[in-house]
């Protein structure tokens, strides 16, 4: 269990971010404990890796559904088992992690060996924790200017930076306590989402007979002709997507300015899109011409569709941006009049829930919801006065089902806030854990410690934040 117990002694520093260390604690500049190394790939055929917030550094396959080819990856850097990697333009957002495997990560990335013997798992916590993200926020330097700039970790910044290091047994105590209390974390989280799962499924049962059967259950059915929808209300059309709605799929990425007329605009990709509501908090931006504004540019009541990842899955814009535009990742759905865009949207949620959007995506190695593909699959349409209906009662039965996903959602962001204070905490020095000895309940289940990972990390067509760009 968690202790709450302060070293006798302390130091004080000169840092609003960590104002204090235990006094029997060593303080050295990075540059004294890490060298920087740049050991480039004369082949390009090692494993490419590639960094997650929650995951950290992992191959690029697992993740992500553009290949690169061996060719392209020629001069990329050469990480090995127990060296830290920072991704200089992230390392305020905890990008800076302990690689556990031989790979390739981007040029722009830095990679550090140690040269002392510190236990590479401890550097890797005191790296994320809080209080070093804002110390790296502080020392990062501005490149660019307006919305295009960023901030970027120096190597000579980082180096110069004075890091507090615990002796080694201390540093590998700090270690087992913190994967004991991940493990209880990860338990805790695990049964919350599986209570997720549990209402989930009941909300979709609510939607999919409402969206297939209507609320009269004295209607005529008729059979529709699809074997997995079943028979329909004979009052019911069942149409193609094409001719219900408008589908556009987003277009590539341009990260550099086009001759003609245009713009940087924010966009969205598939990590945006996540079920009910769009994920907002890290919208990047891309080069879109004048000529193709229009057609990109997504307007409230659009459902924005995934492409590829989790192939689907969707959501309704409500207008959380001014102005937004898609990537390629990503389709636009505009329903036109006879079909009301939250009935086309409790469709796609029950049919991405079913599976039914896999059975039909094009794949290779990674599934693909092409637009093809996509303006064919059929969806009922009732009267638009039956659809109206149907949504309201959608929204009263489902209510209490929401509700309490909210609430088991926050349950879940609390206990990740109270991890990162607790690494934070114990990292630093601001809680002694030397006295810790592992309990029968502190058992250590490597593969239930994935439940820690964040189910909305996902894959992507376009890899943003690797610094590649």
């Amino acid at each position: 269990m968690a202790v709450e117990t302060t070293y006798p002694n302390y130091q004080p520093l000169r840092s609003r971010w960590v104002p204090r260390v235990p006094e029997h604690w060593s303080l050295l500049r990075a540059k004294n404990f890490l060298r920087e190394i740049d050991d480039r790939s004369k082949t390009g055929e090692e494993t490419l890796l590639s960094m997650r917030m929650q995951r950290g550094l992992v191959p690029h396959n697992d993740v992500s559904v553009k290949r690169i080819a061996p060719e392209n990856l020629i001069g990329y850097k050469k990480a090995q088992p127990d060296e830290l990697v920072l991704n200089r333009m992230q390392a305020g957002n905890a990008m800076f992690f302990r690689n556990r495997q031989s790979g390739l990560v981007s040029p722009d990335y830095a990679v550090f060996r140690l040269l002392r013997d510190d236990n590479p798992e401890y550097l890797g916590h005191l790296f994320r924790s809080w209080p070093m993200r804002g110390l790296f926020r502080s020392e990062s330097k501005g490149l660019g200017t307006g919305t295009s700039g960023f901030l970027r970790l120096y190597s000579d910044r980082f180096a110069s930076l004075e890091v507090p290091l615990p002796p080694r047994p201390e540093q590998d105590q700090i270690v087992a306590y913190l994967r004991a209390q991940d493990a209880h974390i990860a338990r805790f989280i695990q049964a919350k989402r599986d209570l997720i799962k549990l209402l989930t499924e009941q909300k979709l049962r609510i939607i999919d007979h409402a969206v297939t059967r209507g609320l009269d259950a004295s209607v005529a059915l008729r059979p529709c002709g699809i074997e997995w929808l079943g028979d329909v209300p004979e009052h019911w059309e069942v149409q193609r997507l094409k001719n219900v709605a408008n589908v556009v799929l987003g277009k590539m990425l341009t990260t550099e300015a086009k001759a003609g007329d245009g713009d940087f605009k924010p966009y969205l990709r598939s990590t945006n899109v996540q079920w009910i509501e769009p994920d907002v908090r890290d919208v990047k931006e891309m080069w879109v011409a004048k000529a193709e504004m229009a057609q990109l540019r997504v307007r409230k009541g659009d459902l924005l569709v995934s492409e590829g990842g989790e192939v689907g899955r969707a959501c309704m814009w409500n207008d959380e941006l001014p102005e937004c535009y898609i990537q390629n990742s990503v389709h636009r759905v505009a329903a036109k009049p006879m079909m009301l865009p939250e009935f086309l949207f409790h469709q796609f949620f029950a049919y991405g829930k079913r599976g039914r959007f896999n059975a039909i995506v094009n794949r290779v190695s990674i599934a693909h919801l092409t637009r093809e593909k996509l303006v064919t699959i059929p969806f009922t349409v009732p009267p638009v006065e039956e659809q109206k209906a149907i949504c309201r009662w959608i929204t009263d039965e489902c209510k209490p089902l929401d509700d309490a996903i909210a609430r088991t959602e926050e349950e879940i962001k609390l206990i990740r806030e109270y991890r990162d204070r607790l690494i934070a905490d114990v990292v630093t020095g601001q809680v002694d854990v030397r006295g810790w000895q592992p309990g029968p309940e502190d058992v250590v289940d490597d593969a239930a410690l994935a439940a820690l990972g964040d189910e909305n990390e996902d894959v992507a067509e376009e890899e943003d934040g690797d610094g590649e760009d």
